[in-house]
């Protein structure tokens, strides 16, 4: 208590894409105990990539989900293994960018426990330089609206290319989205902050992944790419992976985000 204020706190520890069988397997032995040693109560991860080749499979999807991740959000490749649509459709910890046609498999948001309270997980894609998807603006307020008073605290992933659209994303949803971040472009920024209104924000979280190629990828095959313009078959870096992401501290009494931090791990 200070000052008279009750205070009590969880924390969520929200991570980059998931880049190769290497990095699921690098969380599979390290999360529990980063969980364990943090204090971390809920993880949301974004999982699109965790497979060789994007993607991500049912399998790898389940080990994922039993080492340590709460949810799995997604993005654009979340269609490259066929294995997973029936688990999008069947369970409740892995979610599709909301503004896909309803018709998809899935949905793009989902409400599960967080250490005894009510998460709301939203996951929605940018349309700059991206799939001409319906508006992200539009698409969260409807989830919004339609779960009015069923949760506690509520997440949104933002798949997007560009840091305008996510930064704008955000400003809009400020006050109103507990804890706002954004993936896709596998590098982490330097602008972790509580906005204005008290939402928690960072532009990308980054990559869990090989981090000294591209992207997670072999270098030269990159760089053949760009320099040729030929179509390359993407192989990735190996080496040692690292987890990248944010842990956001929030306090469940006033509703409010209190700090966020990048960490690697």
């Amino acid at each position: 208590m200070i000052r008279g204020i009750v205070m009590q706190t969880i924390k969520i520890l929200c991570l980059g894409d998931i880049v190769g069988p290497q990095a699921t397997e690098h969380l599979s032995m390290h999360l529990w105990s980063y969980r364990k040693a943090n204090g971390i109560s809920f993880v949301v991860a974004n999982g699109e990539n965790a497979d060789e080749g994007n993607g991500i499979s049912m399998p790898t999807a389940e080990k994922l989900l039993s080492r340590g991740v709460d949810v799995i959000t997604s993005g654009n490749h979340i269609w490259k293994k066929n294995s997973v649509y029936s688990f999008l459709d069947d369970s409740s910890y892995i979610i599709r960018p909301v503004n896909y046609p309803g018709a998809c498999p899935g949905k793009g948001y989902t409400i599960v426990d967080a250490d005894g309270r009510r998460a709301l997980v939203i996951n929605v894609m940018g349309t700059a330089f991206m799939e001409a998807l319906a508006c992200p603006f539009e698409s969260v307020e409807r989830v919004l609206d339609k779960c009015r008073g069923e949760y506690d605290i509520s997440i949104l992933d933002i798949h997007a290319e560009a840091t305008s659209e996510k930064l704008a994303i955000a400003h809009y949803f400020d006050g109103r989205i507990n804890i706002i971040f954004g993936t896709h472009t596998h590098v982490p920024t330097a602008d972790a902050k509580v906005l204005p209104k008290g939402s928690g924000y960072i532009t990308d979280l980054g990559m869990c992944g090989v981090q000294d190629g591209i992207l997670g990828v072999e270098p030269d095959i990159i760089i053949n790419k760009m320099k040729t313009k030929m179509p390359a078959r993407f192989t990735l870096k190996a080496g040692k992976p690292v987890a990248c992401g944010a842990v956001y501290e929030f306090d469940t009494v006033g509703g409010k985000v209190l700090s966020v931090d990048r960490v690697e791990f």
